[in-house]
């Protein structure tokens, strides 16, 4: 017989088969968990679990067979060697959770019976929690807890295969559930103490994410602004800052090396470990900020010039630069506020920071060298900086999201040739141009700008406001912010991307389902930033909801709440929702005994058959009782047969809809005086039986 022709599945107990409809429920429920996971998973990866899920449900079909013992064993050590090659040798929780999304697809081949719906079960509830390491947004909440609740109606399924509206009713039920259970969740979820784990896992990967990096080439922040995704969000305690003010500051690159700027130095090595997610807390000050900042799996964080840092989980560095002390792996947030006290100019800068600032290559791009010794003639540095300014400002430069590609000497290209460019390409001239002429510069690498919120209740700041600038040093104002982007486009600076390159047609081009792209239409609009609005607040108050902040909110409570007495509010809080939960069963257990009417009749036949030395088997039918207790009972046979009769009739008779709705009182009363009947028909023949005992032994001793 062909391995691939329709073949009877391998023999199995009936009892211990896995119905067809309780695997679906499984296999949709596996669908809907990889669905988090599909932009970090390789295509192989899911190519493979797709195929292995799918042959099992051939398998269920009959189409095809599931493989022995050793096949299975070939292919699932060919997978991990696959797995192996494609890792090579980077093993981390990224890797690790791919791997067990393999596992999991192996599974499938191995799930026969019942037994192994329960350990899939368990598996695939697992994989909701792996889920969480890499997303926490709201509605990838939502995706999980829809695909426990398919698991919920699959084990329904498993177990009552073949009960009408089971389904239905299987919903109806997990609402029910859902319902008792949600204010325990939420009372334990505000009052559990939140301590500090004992031990924490870091979660990067080194895998690339869309964001700012420690290395600028002229295309990679155009690049860089074709995405739409989000860099991080702002809360200001007080007015937000005008659009041109809005700069925020990450990076600084001072070594240019082979076309491409750079840190001078490297981080230090840090030990593994989470960053503090859980900074800011309490209300904000007039002067105060938070930002909430996607993973990027870096250091840098990202702040206004002149701020501080008011939470502790960001560290203040030289050059006005905040950094944590974990690479943030995690959304994270943090707290900072701005400085308006009167600025202490350092007047001199330390010969080791000028050379550094003023370091290039030895040769290359003679025309740029020549116009900044030009610049130098008779200026001060001053004077050179608004001169080149107002040659990008009144000479034909181009703003362009689509440069032209940079040949050798691109900076002469870009200056003298092309003359188009994006905030790269001019930030990175500029500071050529200055350190030629003398300037100490630096280029200086974040964001720049950010659209409002719903309500403007915060600030959104996306990749594609990813911007580069310049600071100069000068002798008596020391660094000193110069953006050539301002000079060339203007309305870059005061409005955004945008509006700089409306006329080019290029802003989000490459994204056509982005909802910015379309920011032009009201609805589409609105809707995005409702959209972004739960998901912010989900974030800050539920994800974002750690020891400080549970903490802050305790210290509001009347009289005040530390560990200690969170710990004895949780214990009573589960022992009244125990207790109410105890008392609510009781009472539908007995509403529910006083409602079913035929079920304690039912109860009472039982025990009559129990005492007469019949005990009731598992799934054993009326009738089949009936007789066993006639068989054993003659004198009842009748009376069995007929009460028998009268249960199948209530239970399994067919339902007129047209028929009126009977509330079975009579048939009640039938059944319990034919119940009374077999109780004195029984009691009758236990008495006859002693009287004949008794009759036979005295004739045994008159016949002695």
């Amino acid at each position: 017989m062909s391995f691939w022709s329709r073949s009877t599945p391998e023999p199995e107990k009936q009892s211990d088969s896995l119905p067809s409809r309780a695997l679906l429920w499984l296999m949709a429920s596996f669908a809907l968990l990889l669905s988090p996971q599909i932009d970090r998973l390789p295509v192989w990866l899911i190519l493979v679990c797709v195929a292995l899920a799918s042959w099992r449900w051939l398998a269920q079909q009959g189409r095809v067979r599931l493989p022995g013992r050793w096949l299975r064993t070939g292919i699932m050590l060919a997978l991990i060697a696959v797995y192996l090659v494609r890792v090579q040798g980077s093993f981390t929780v990224d890797t690790a959770a791919s791997f067990f999304v393999l596992t999991v697809g192996l599974k499938w081949l191995e799930t026969r019976t019942a037994r192994d719906f329960y350990v899939l079960f368990y598996i695939l509830v697992y994989l909701a929690t792996v889920n969480f390491l890499f997303h926490q947004e709201i509605h990838w909440a939502l995706v999980n807890i829809g695909a426990i609740a398919l698991l919920l109606i699959g084990l329904q399924v498993l177990n009552a295969p073949e009960l009408p509206g089971g389904i239905k009713a299987g919903w109806r039920r997990l609402g029910v559930m859902l319902f008792k259970v949600l204010p325990i969740v939420v009372l334990l979820f505000v009052f559990f103490p939140r301590m500090e784990p004992l031990w924490s896992v870091p979660l990067v990967s080194g895998k690339a994410r869309t964001g700012i990096s420690d290395t600028m080439r002229p295309g990679d922040i155009s690049s860089l602004a074709q995405s739409s995704a989000r860099a991080f969000r702002v809360t200001f305690g007080g007015s937000m800052p005008e659009y041109r003010d809005r700069y925020w500051r990450g990076l600084i690159l001072d070594t240019l090396d082979d076309g491409t700027w750079r840190q001078s130095g490297y981080e230090p090595y840090r030990r593994p470990g989470r960053v503090d997610v859980d900074g800011g807390v309490g209300e904000l000050q007039p002067q105060e900020y938070d930002v909430l900042m996607e993973p990027t799996d870096q250091r840098w964080a990202f702040a206004l010039e002149r701020s501080v840092a008011v939470s502790d989980n960001v560290v203040k560095e030289a050059d006005d630069l905040f950094r944590f002390r974990r690479p943030a792996d995690s959304p994270v947030r943090y707290r900072l506020a701005r400085d308006n006290s009167p600025e202490q100019t350092v007047l001199t800068l330390e010969p080791g920071q000028a050379r550094r600032y003023l370091q290039l290559p030895a040769s290359g791009n003679p025309r740029a060298r020549a116009l900044a010794a030009d610049l130098r003639q008779s200026n001060s540095d001053v004077g050179v900086i608004r001169s080149l300014l107002s040659r990008f400002r009144e000479q034909p430069y181009f703003y362009t999201l689509r440069p032209p590609r940079m040949p050798d000497n691109g900076i002469d290209s870009l200056l003298f040739d092309d003359m188009r460019g994006f905030c790269a390409h001019y930030a990175g001239a500029t500071t050529f141009v200055l350190r030629s002429a003398g300037i100490p510069a630096r280029v200086v690498v974040g964001y720049q700008g950010g659209e409002s919120g719903a309500g403007d209740e915060y600030l959104v700041v996306r990749q594609y406001d990813a911007h580069a600038w310049v600071e100069a040093w000068v002798e008596g104002q020391g660094w000193v912010r110069i953006d050539p982007t301002a000079a060339i486009a203007p309305n870059r600076i005061e409005s955004g991307l945008r509006d700089a390159v409306a006329e080019e047609g290029s802003f989000l081009e490459n994204e056509w389902a982005s909802a910015q792209r379309y920011g032009d239409v009201a609805l589409i609009r609105w809707a995005s930033q409702q959209l972004d609005r739960i998901n912010y607040q989900w974030q800050r108050w539920v994800v974002g909801y750690q020891g400080q902040s549970q903490m802050d909110l305790m210290s509001r409570l009347p009289g005040g709440f530390g560990i200690k007495e969170l710990g004895y509010l949780t214990a009573g809080i589960v022992g009244v929702g125990l207790l109410i939960a105890g008392l609510i069963s009781a009472l539908q257990m007995r509403r529910g005994a006083n409602r079913d009417r035929y079920g304690r009749v039912l109860g009472v036949w039982y025990q009559l058959c129990e005492r007469a030395g019949v005990p009731v088997r598992s799934g054993e039918t009326p009738s089949a009782l009936a007789s066993r207790l006639a068989a054993a009972e003659p004198a009842v046979a009748d009376s069995a047969r007929l009460f028998a009769r009268m249960v199948n009739s209530h239970y399994y008779r067919p339902q007129s809809k047209s028929a009126p709705a009977r509330d079975g009182s009579d048939e009640v009363q039938r059944m319990r005086r034919l119940l009374a009947t077999m109780k004195r028909q029984l009691r009758k023949a236990s008495k006859n039986q002693r009287s004949n005992s008794r009759h036979l032994a005295h004739s045994g001793k008159h016949s002695d």
